[in-house]
């Protein structure tokens, strides 16, 4: 019998990818956050890549809840033949135990890629290190301080939602060490990380390094909390 977060899982990534605008960017999304190769999900679905990559291009018309829900089985069968790390990852994002409101102040996922530039622009942020040449599938506002007093490494986890391909805003940082040296200490990694109320001056000299070892975009921004909250929430991404 399928346990009930595998059942929770699979409820949630079906409806996400059939109610999309863009069924096949949310497929990839969710075979990305697996980790799962295209030609590895095709061999499993007993079809050829070239199907998988028609699907998330658009090339080809959407699959149907019947079919989605047979790539959604696949994807998480993947993962339980490698261990079920992902679905562990998950699991300790659904049942950690703390209070949001005190920790998250604005959580959202996107069912298609955001480019990073668009998003950055419309928060006014400032390039630290890394590249903004990539696209991430939602964000995370933070309680700088509270995450990191109150959260232990597995319920750190929690502020990913459901994909680590996203970025982290820690709000009322003093210098971004704290953040990033937290970041450092935990098995997940964002793609980026944006140190709220700070100018580029005031950044540890620290957080570069610790940004290149994990391969981590990060900016920082002097917009104010609801500002950002409110410009990001407009955005029809």
């Amino acid at each position: 019998m399928k346990s009930d977060l595998r059942y929770q899982l699979a409820e949630k990534m079906a409806g996400e990818i059939t109610l999309a605008d863009s069924p096949g960017k949310a497929l990839k999304k969710w075979r990305i956050s697996f980790n799962i190769p295209q030609g590895i999900l095709a061999d499993r679905l007993s079809v050829s890549p070239s199907v998988i990559s028609d699907y998330e291009s658009g090339r080809r018309k959407s699959p149907g809840t019947a079919v989605v829900g047979k790539i959604v089985d696949s994807i998480l069968a993947i993962d339980e033949d490698n261990g079920g790390k992902n679905i562990k990852k998950f699991a300790r994002i659904l049942y950690s135990d703390f209070d949001d409101g005190e920790v998250i102040y604005d959580l959202h996922e996107y069912a298609s890629p955001v480019p990073l530039t668009d998003f950055t622009d419309a928060i006014e942020a400032s390039l630290i290190a890394g590249s903004l040449d990539q696209s991430i599938y939602g964000y995370t506002i933070i309680n700088s301080l509270n995450a990191i007093l109150q959260l232990s490494s597995n319920e750190f986890n929690r502020i990913y939602g459901w994909s680590t391909e996203r970025a982290l805003i820690f709000v009322d940082v003093t210098n971004g060490k704290s953040p990033m040296v937290a970041i450092r200490v935990t098995p997940f990694k964002p793609r980026c990380v944006i140190l709220q109320g700070i100018v580029p001056e005031q950044v540890h000299p620290l957080v570069p390094r610790l940004a290149e070892k994990d391969r981590i975009t990060v900016l920082c921004t002097g917009m104010g909390v609801e500002q950002i909250i409110q410009n990001l929430r407009e955005k029809s991404w």
